[in-house]
């Protein structure tokens, strides 16, 4: 009960402005570790500076994209699990800026809750930085809100933005050609999409997150969790050669939209199902909810986390490199004159 005789204080209405300034001293260590050329602004200014010509750009095309991680975060919510989230988040933009053929710049985060635990924020915003750092982009600000009323408890939601440059006529995607290969580079899970139906298998197979996975000698919740696979370095040390045409990061709509999304007009995809393997964590899930093939292939990546599509000249050149980088690239599909999406063979 607050006394009569005393003004009500803002923490009174459940936000804590100290808490958020201990929130920033705690994290600054890990925003270091993200500096990369070009970043000139320290944490704690009103917007974050960034130098393209420190960077090493001479006539850039700047490129955005901003994304979150969906449902995901209940699944971390619940189980208490907060450290690979925030990788999540900026692999969710920074996989995107890189069809674009853009090198990722910078980042800003949004974390906003109902009631801020630092302990929590500081494994969710520490999970950014590693993120930022693995992709090579400078954690440059972000905006952490407490608003009770909105979020119920210690609930939160994330969002993050990121900028990139491509140097002008280097932009991706390139028109792409009938006949052109289709290379799949590996997901390492679910990543951060279809996670609505995740939950609602889980649900109906009467398990809890804390269960050995049935398909795996780890819990579901930690399956469920693993962060999205970064394809930065890898698609950046490709993009420059002959006869790439366009990647295509595999997140919503699975592979049956989005490599469409990269196509020349009047074109599309012949996808051969028995060129790769389909991971346990995809057929246990098409099991347990009797969800076909189609609708896998729609809703999640099956295996496939980005698509390269290259002229087939360059095929050995581009499996070379992606070999370096501790890849095992498989040739997919190919592009044809037909404007529709076509599989043959069955998943193994």
């Amino acid at each position: 009960m607050i006394s009569q005789n005393k003004g009500l204080s803002y923490s009174d209405a459940g936000v804590d402005i100290d808490a958020g300034n201990q929130l920033v001293k705690r994290i600054k260590s890990s925003l270091k570790k993200t500096s990369r050329p070009g970043a000139v602004s320290s944490i704690g200014g009103f917007g974050g500076l960034f130098d393209l010509k420190a960077a090493g750009f001479n006539d850039p095309i700047l490129v955005a994209a901003t994304d979150g991680v969906g449902t995901k975060l209940k699944i971390a919510i619940e189980t208490k699990q907060l450290s690979t989230i925030g990788i999540d988040l900026v692999a969710m933009c920074v996989n995107d800026l890189v069809c674009q053929g853009a090198e990722p710049l910078f980042f800003l985060d949004y974390f906003a809750t109902g009631k801020l635990v630092l302990e929590d924020a500081e494994k969710i915003i520490g999970g950014i930085a590693i993120g930022c750092e693995k992709a090579g982009c400078a954690l440059v600000g972000g905006e952490t809100a407490e608003m009770p009323g909105i979020y119920q408890g210690e609930e939160f939601d994330l969002a993050g933005f990121s900028v990139g440059a491509v140097e002008r006529g280097h932009e991706l995607p390139k028109s792409t050609q009938d006949g052109d290969i289709i290379i799949g580079l590996s997901s390492n899970g679910i990543h951060s999409n279809g996670y609505s139906l995740v939950r609602k298998i889980v649900e109906n197979s009467d398990l809890k997150w804390a269960d050995l996975a049935p398909f795996e000698d780890q819990s579901l919740g930690k399956v469920f969790l693993k962060p999205t696979k970064l394809y930065v370095k890898q698609c950046l040390n490709i993009r420059g050669l002959k006869g790439i045409r366009a990647f295509a990061h595999i997140t919503g709509g699975g592979i049956t939209e989005n490599i469409v999304r990269i196509l020349s007009k009047g074109q599309g995809v012949e996808i051969n199902l028995s060129n790769w393997k389909l991971p346990p964590i995809f057929k246990w899930l098409s099991v347990a909810g009797g969800v076909d093939k189609l609708e896998m292939l729609k809703t999640f990546n099956c295996g496939i986390g980005m698509a390269i599509i290259c002229s087939p000249s360059s095929l050995d050149e581009v499996f070379s490199v992606l070999q370096k980088f501790g890849e095992q690239p498989v040739v997919i599909g190919n592009v044809t004159s037909n404007s529709k999406v076509k599989y043959s063979g069955n998943f193994t």
